[in-house]
């Protein structure tokens, strides 16, 4: 019998002196993505986050919005506990450094440092950033200006209890020298090996309360309070009932923290220390992620170039927002945001990838299989190549989440769905329905197709949530437990009812909507409308393939057409029921106008329209004299 491994994860408790953007937001998924991931591996997981809520910039923003700092805490940390609620994070623990547990804790720390001999009272000055929070060395500071906020620094000149961390210079270098990994990308541990070839200072760890009110008290000096990151690091132990709770025993050794990389100074250099002098294990690694940039700057609530998290989420639905931010960034590197890059993002791979690929198979499995998960006949090597495919994918994904590069594992993802369209175009299920014969390798094509949905539904989990619970709803299996385990092929049981999708993503218009084709409404009747070659190099013409037709209920003269474009399936209503039975139109080929503005028509939403010639009484579908693939472009 194995052992149940342990995982222990922390986000950055947030600075409560403005409420959450998108830097805050790619941190906390990036976090419960590989929560996630570490569940459904079968692991113990505890995810922590939570609000730091003390210091001189939180005073500062309760002052100028007139209510006292508690007051305004409640506020802004109900802001963050909203957000990662409405973005679907599943946290084991949100924890506020005013909360009682919190302070119970940093005093003890204190008060056993204090009787150790750890702490000792002396007189510096320095140039101060109050934005910081912290004084800066001469090497630090760039013309003058906080290196960070790029706002001049004060010089402070008082008196304050100092941290021995000089003392452990040594201990920290052999420490990271000797663990390759405990931080991580390797450029974050070699800058701070760097960093470490100047001799070490006493860290400053104290606020005269003449100056600062607002903070935890020392409990051997009550005329000051905490120096606010002596505060805020000891959440990470705080919060698992350190020194005799239960958790702190079953988690902390197991501890790693995720940062971005304008706190690594204090998570690298402070934190290992004054750990190492409460007598508490170094945490095991610590992971650090780069800056969401815009317009080539750093995103900050300080400089003022925030994006705000919510209505991105809210405008483009949170899958699409979470994808975007895995997706985008480099783990350890810099990425720049724009909303035209994630538009891209949400129509080339949500939409037409993965969205018309279950669109399509549910489809198919509705038209062909009347609904049903057929049985599995024998296997060609087209259904072997599949099998590779997930297995390959499933150990590349593996590989990437346990370096936190979730890039990779989507991307790995992705090239399974491109071999699984693929499948698609190359068994053509809509030309193997047509043919009694084929009745058998239809029924495999169409259960390697629900399966791939499955495997889909498992290897998505984490990263996309909602969707991938909603492949399996599709799939009947929207209350059954899962994990890594299942993702072995030929686990769907065959009769499993398979629900039609509807569009998974919609396609999302750069510039507020699709393009409207001149002279499509509006016309005098007979009249010619000349239009400008302008005009018509908009018009987007492409060959489809008809995969199934039907007729509109309560219509003479519509059908419904599901055709293929490409990877992508669409639905048109044609008025072609008069001329044309549904039947003799699937598997045909035929032209399509494919960025016409969506109509609705008898319910049904026809997102293109099918090209046709009539002379009044007849009616016939343009068609090609010679073969070409769906998706080809007109010209």
């Amino acid at each position: 019998m194995t052992t149940q491994r342990r995982f222990y994860l922390t986000t950055p408790i947030y600075y409560v002196n403005a409420t959450p953007h998108l830097g805050h937001a790619y941190t906390t998924l990036i976090a419960d993505t590989i929560c996630r991931y570490r569940r459904l591996a079968g692991d113990s997981v505890y995810l922590l986050t939570g609000t730091d809520e003390h210091g001189d910039k939180i005073a500062q923003a309760a002052a100028k919005a007139g209510v006292p700092p508690q007051e305004y805490t409640d506020r802004i940390a109900a802001e963050f506990r909203k957000t990662w609620d409405r973005l679907g994070v599943r946290y084991d623990d949100f924890i506020r450094t005013t909360e009682p547990r919190h302070k119970a804790v940093v005093q003890e720390i204190l008060q056993r440092l204090w009787d150790s001999g750890e702490i000792y009272f002396g007189k510096y000055g320095g140039q101060y950033c109050y934005g910081c929070e912290r004084f800066y060395t001469e090497k630090e500071i760039v013309d003058g200006k906080c290196p960070d906020h790029q706002t001049p620094l004060v010089h402070i000149e008082e008196e304050n209890y100092f941290f021995k961390m000089s003392k452990y210079q040594d201990w920290l270098i052999k420490e990271i020298e000797s663990r390759s990994d405990m931080i991580r990308p390797e450029r974050y541990r070699n800058e701070i090996l760097g960093f470490l070839r100047e001799p070490l200072t006493d860290l400053s760890i104290s606020r005269p309360r003449t100056r600062l009110e607002w903070g935890i008290p020392l409990p051997f000096d009550d005329r000051y309070v905490t120096y606010v990151w002596f505060d805020a690091l000891i959440n990470y132990v705080s919060a698992l009932g350190w020194p005799d709770g239960s958790l702190f025993r079953e988690f902390w050794s197991h501890a790693q923290h995720l940062i971005g990389k304008d706190i690594l100074k204090p998570h690298a250099v402070y934190w290992p220390c004054m750990l190492r002098a409460a007598g508490i294990e170094p945490y095991r690694r610590l992971n650090v992620h780069g800056y969401w940039g815009l317009g080539g700057g750093k995103m900050s609530k300080s400089i003022g170039n925030v994006v705000e998290a919510l209505a991105l989420a809210d405008k483009y639905g949170h899958d699409a927002f979470r994808y975007f931010l895995l997706r985008e960034m480099v783990f350890g590197l810099d990425a720049n945001f724009s909303e035209e890059a994630l538009v891209a993002r949400l129509n080339a791979d949500l939409a037409n990838d993965l969205g018309n690929l279950v669109s399509r198979a549910t489809t198919m499995i509705q038209n062909f299989g009347g609904g049903a998960v057929p049985t599995f006949g024998a296997e060609t090597p087209l259904e072997a190549e599949l099998r590779a495919s997930l297995e390959k994918a499933r150990g590349e994904v593996h590989e990437a989440m346990q370096e936190f590069a979730f890039h990779r594992a989507l991307t790995a993802v992705w090239e399974f769905i491109g071999v699984v369209n693929r499948y698609v175009d190359g068994t053509a299920p809509w030309t193997l329905a047509r043919a009694p014969a084929q009745a058998e390798r239809l029924r495999t094509v169409l259960y390697a197709l629900a399966e791939s949905l499955r495997c889909l539904s498992i290897l998505l989990a984490a990263f996309l949530p909602p969707t991938a619970e909603r492949i399996r709803a599709l799939l009947g299996l929207g209350g059954e437990p899962f994990s890594l385990a299942d993702l072995e092929w030929g686990r769907l049981a065959p009769g499993t009812q398979v629900a039609k999708a509807t569009a998974l993503f919609p396609r999302v218009e750069q510039g507020g909507g699709r393009q409207k084709i001149p002279g499509h409404r509006g016309s005098k009747k007979g009249a010619r409308e000349m239009i400008s070659m302008d005009d018509f190099s908009k018009v987007d013409l492409r060959v489809a393939q008809v995969v199934a037709a039907e007729r509109v209920e309560k219509s003479k003269r519509l059908l419904k057409l599901t055709v293929q474009v490409g990877d992508e399936t669409r639905t048109l209503v044609a008025g072609i029921a008069e001329h044309y039975a549904s039947e003799e139109l699937v598997g045909r080929k035929v032209v399509i106008v494919a960025n016409l503005e969506p109509a609705t028509l008898m319910g049904i939403e026809s997102q293109g329209m099918i090209l046709a010639a009539s002379d009044g009484s007849s009616l016939a579908l343009l068609a090609l004299d010679r073969d070409l693939p769906p998706g080809a472009k007109g010209s």
